[in-house]
């Protein structure tokens, strides 16, 4: 039976959606080819018609994930939500950077790249309302918020202690709000 191209399409869509939730949850290397399959519905035969190996299926799935992650419109809606208890509870839909980051160094030239860009992106969309007299200062106040409210929830999540987990949170949003 002949697949349209429109299901071949979603089936795609879903193999990334699953794929970057399980990533993100579990990590790179503690994921199956057949597990990502099972999750998307899908034969893990299937698979092959989408992706030339896992490296490819790693390097798309975390461009998908970054490409999905809303820019910052309300910079302080923003922060709030991401240092949030729910957030930090919810590995795998919560960020990808923050979730994957670390282990991308360690993956294909196309997965740092798809992460790369990403950080472009995110940086360019938080200069824009980040404080500051000039472009350079408000890329500099960009660059360290980002860079704290990602290592903080990075900390927060590796703590097993519920209450660190909320101080990290909470003082890193602190800080932020102070600002300059």
């Amino acid at each position: 039976m002949k697949v349209s191209r429109e299901q071949v399409e979603e089936n795609r869509r879903r193999i990334l959606q699953a794929a970057a939730r399980l990533f993100r949850e579990r990590g790179f290397e503690a994921v199956t080819v057949a597990e990502v399959m099972k999750a998307a519905g899908l034969t893990h035969g299937a698979f092959y018609g989408h992706f030339q190996s896992k490296d490819d299926l790693i390097a798309q799935a975390l461009a998908h994930a970054l490409a999905s992650t809303a820019t910052p419109a309300d910079p302080a809606a923003f922060l709030a939500a991401y240092l949030s208890p729910e957030h930090c509870a919810d590995l795998a839909g919560g960020c990808a950077t923050a979730g994957l980051a670390a282990e991308t160094l360690r993956q294909s030239p196309q997965a740092r790249a798809a992460m790369t860009g990403f950080l472009r992106q995110a940086l360019q969309a938080m200069t824009a309302s980040a404080p500051g007299a000039n472009e350079t200062e408000r890329r500099r106040h960009a660059i360290g918020r980002w860079s704290a409210m990602v290592g903080a929830l990075i900390l927060a999540r590796a703590s097993d202690d519920p209450e660190l987990s909320a101080e990290l949170l909470a003082q890193t949003r602190d800080w932020i709000e102070a600002g300059p």
